[in-house]
């Protein structure tokens, strides 16, 4: 049985658009919010749906549906490293077209957050986690990193099904007024965010490119102490989206 169920994990894991959710909660939101979920393993059925009852107990029905239980050395050769919820589930992210349908779409009620050559993937995840928090309309990155990568999910919990995320060129950034995040900007305590804005951040080492820069309609300086080099790159995102949401009020 569990030969069976291992081959058609392996078939289905490279359909186009099929991505890993390593854990319960990315599981948890991949279900709430409709991503399409093709198939779910776990080493202890009953605890998982266990878990699901005290955690989330919308989602009890679907788990029942298609959680499968493998021996958890099956699991093991499944994935890099085993979440501690000995879960993982495969699901069909949402189109590149209709994310970018989402994040173009005008006007826009809430703002998209773009990461200019972000590297670290757990941070990445982070901001993800942020945007959907605060109901932004998506997440953009540029660069190589790939915003849909199994560690950047388990950092967003999988909150990547919540909001559009998408990895585009500067030349394809979507439209609206573009906010740029740099220390020579405006005092942010004195410039309200549009809703349709762009909310730009680059890298904590090199900040934004000159390029960006000099595509930017604001420039916004958040307050730093001196001697402070810089703020943490989800820890800035979360301050600028509160910014903006307090202004709503």
């Amino acid at each position: 049985m569990d030969d069976e169920v291992v081959r058609e994990w392996r078939v289905v894991e490279q359909e186009p658009g099929v991505v890993l959710l390593d854990g319960f909660h990315p599981l948890k939101h991949a279900l709430r919010f409709r991503g399409g979920v093709r198939r779910v393993l776990t080493g202890d059925r009953g605890a998982l749906l266990g878990l699901a009852g005290e955690l989330a107990p919308d989602v009890v029905s679907a788990l029942e549906g298609l959680a499968v239980e493998v021996s958890e050395e099956r699991l093991r050769g499944l994935v890099p490293r085993l979440h501690p919820t000995g879960v993982i589930a495969l699901a069909v992210r949402p189109s590149v077209a209709a994310n970018r349908e989402v994040l173009g779409r005008r006007p826009r009620r809430a703002p998209v957050v773009v990461l200019e050559n972000p590297r670290n993937l757990g941070n990445v995840g982070a901001v993800i986690r942020l945007a959907a928090g605060f109901g932004a309309t998506g997440v953009v990155t540029t660069g190589d990193l790939d915003p849909w990568h199994p560690t950047v999910l388990r950092g967003s919990a999988g909150l990547h099904f919540a909001t559009a995320v998408e990895r585009v060129g500067l030349a394809e950034l979507p439209s609206g007024p573009l906010y740029v995040l740099d220390p020579e900007g405006t005092d942010i305590r004195d410039l309200p965010f549009p809703d349709d804005a762009l909310l730009a951040f680059g890298t904590e080492r090199h900040g934004v490119s000159a390029e960006l820069k000099a595509r930017a309609d604001e420039l916004v300086a958040v307050p730093m102490q001196p001697g402070v080099s810089s703020f943490n790159l989800a820890t800035s995102v979360a301050m600028g989206l509160f910014h903006w949401m307090s202004g709503k009020r």
